[in-house]
């Protein structure tokens, strides 16, 4: 690993905004590979991809740097909640595409890999997440995957600190449940 200078959080947010660009690298850095890689998971096959929306997140995180009010560790949080929007507009625009296509049926019957397929490499653990509800496996896909913290998983995810909790816990039980089980 390179060594780059320590800034404050509240430093580097403060210069992002100045528009410093060496600021704008660090917080790339520090963030990136975990948003490209939670916008994978949450791909759905033919929809945008997630390196496209990625590019969007950045592009309005930059215009809107002046309206963030918070520190470096704040700013994932507010990152992955712009990413989650924008991603959730792709959805929409997708779903609002193939409703008109006469592949539609084609498309439901091919066999396309869960989402997790590029962040997990066991097929037992795949298994396990799929049978978890959308908001928990999102929620764990954050916290115990992307280890991002409680605040940051709920700014992403548009929950609150406490449901957030509330989905890792029943997440995690009903993950334990299901590999006693199997």
């Amino acid at each position: 690993m390179g060594t780059r200078p320590v800034r404050a959080d509240d430093e580097l947010v403060t210069a992002a905004k100045r528009g410093d660009a060496a600021a704008w690298r660090e917080l790339y850095r520090d963030h990136a590979g975990r948003l490209l890689l939670w916008l994978e998971a949450r791909s759905s096959p033919g929809g945008e991809a997630a390196d496209d929306i990625a590019a969007a997140t950045w592009l309005v995180a930059a215009e809107r740097i002046a309206d963030f009010h918070g520190n470096g560790s704040d700013f994932g949080g507010w990152l992955f909640g712009i990413a989650r929007k924008h991603a959730a507009n792709a959805g929409r625009r997708t779903a609002t595409r193939v409703k008109g296509f006469d592949t539609l049926a084609a498309d439901a019957e091919r066999t396309a890999a869960s989402p997790e397929t590029g962040i997990l490499a066991d097929e037992w653990v795949r298994r396990a997440l799929d049978a978890l509800p959308p908001r928990e496996r999102d929620v764990i896909a954050c916290t115990e995957v992307l280890d991002l913290d409680v605040a940051s998983t709920a700014a992403a995810l548009g929950m609150t600190a406490v449901a957030v909790r509330v989905a890792r816990h029943r997440g995690l039980k009903r993950l334990r449940s299901h590999l006693s089980a199997g």
